[in-house]
């Protein structure tokens, strides 16, 4: 592999000259710059990214820790990420902690010692734990999706207890007075947030909200699945709310295997937006974000926090959510009511 004493003794210059242009450190002239980039492209010549971040003291790179990646959000979430990290010229570290909470500690552990400019976090749960941790981190940091109580740090997440809120008050405009509700781990804020929108709206139309129709799973689609073949035997249930897509996906299968017709006997209402739930049978309606959106803006902020060295004042920028009507809702069945 060629090196930067290489390229001076192929240009004629000296190896500072070459480190110059290369770094654009110091005035060089153009005769001098036009051989030494000669020389770069026919060498092949890769400058030293170690040596350009101890001198420099950045290394362009950020990094991200989300919970799952088989998660479709959380897939679509890491390419608006990268794709807001591209434009300002930063490339992403990403770690998969797949939900469990000793394995993200060892990737948080990981990341930082890649020397990273920032972070970006998707929790996995043991929110205390996580949140000690990266009140003692060296870098600055966005949290995404699930806020850590405990931390202050700039927050950018879709408002949860709305989009649960607003999952069920449709429901309920359409006619459902008795929702059921698949909620996601009690231990994150996204969930326990959508389930209380989810509680609210009930509570506005003085309808009933039982704790038998809620039934607490994994953000998954077996965990949805699962869910729903516990909360399908409830008797009347014309309507659910699913926590997540991923659910809404697993209870739309359950419903199907029990020879129940979506939406003509159950309606079912997820929320993420994923574009798997446009291509579901029947397509599923939905509390939407921009995915893509709230990564690049997570992208956006953990740069501008990044120039400001991660200093407050610390910032929540939370977008709101709006209902994607599709198939899988409609009006009870008179014949069920």
């Amino acid at each position: 592999m060629a090196t930067i004493k290489d390229v001076a003794a192929l240009a004629g210059v000296s190896y500072t000259t070459v480190s110059h242009v290369i770094n654009k450190t110091r005035p060089v002239s153009d005769e001098a710059r036009t051989e030494v980039e000669s020389a770069i492209r026919r060498l092949n010549y890769l400058p030293s990214a170690i040596a350009r971040s101890l001198r420099h003291q950045t290394t362009l790179t950020v990094g991200l820790l989300i919970s799952n990646n088989t998660n479709p959000f959380f897939s679509e979430l890491a390419h608006g990420i990268e794709e807001g990290c591209y434009r300002n010229g930063y490339s992403v570290f990403l770690c998969n902690s797949n939900d469990e909470p000793a394995r993200q500690e060892a990737q948080l552990r990981v990341l930082l010692e890649k020397r990273i400019d920032g972070l970006i976090v998707g929790s996995a749960g043991a929110p205390q734990t996580l949140a000690k941790r990266l009140r003692a981190s060296p870098v600055p940091l966005v949290v995404i999706d699930r806020a850590l109580p405990g931390l202050e740090a700039d927050l950018v997440q879709i408002d949860h207890e709305e989009g649960g809120y607003l999952a069920t008050k449709y429901l309920i405009d359409l006619g459902h007075k008795t929702i059921g509700c698949i909620a996601g781990p009690s231990n994150t804020t996204a969930s326990t947030e959508r389930l209380a929108g989810y509680r609210r709206a009930l509570a506005e139309a003085t309808l009933p909200c039982r704790q038998r129709w809620v039934m607490e799973s994994d953000f998954s689609s077996e965990g949805g699945y699962q869910a729903a073949a516990r909360l399908l035997q409830r008797p009347g249930l014309t309507a659910v709310f699913a926590s997540n897509d991923l659910m809404g996906i697993g209870l739309l299968r359950c419903a199907a295997e029990k020879g129940l017709r979506v939406p003509q006997d159950l309606s079912v209402v997820g929320f993420d937006g994923i574009e798997l739930g446009r291509y579901v049978h029947p397509a599923l309606t939905t509390i939407a974000q921009s995915i893509g959106q709230l990564g690049e803006l997570a992208a956006n902020t953990l740069i501008q926090c990044i120039g400001r060295r991660g200093k407050g004042p610390f910032r929540q920028l939370v977008l709101p959510p709006e209902i994607i009507v599709r198939e899988s809702s409609a009006p009870p069945n008179s014949s069920r009511k």
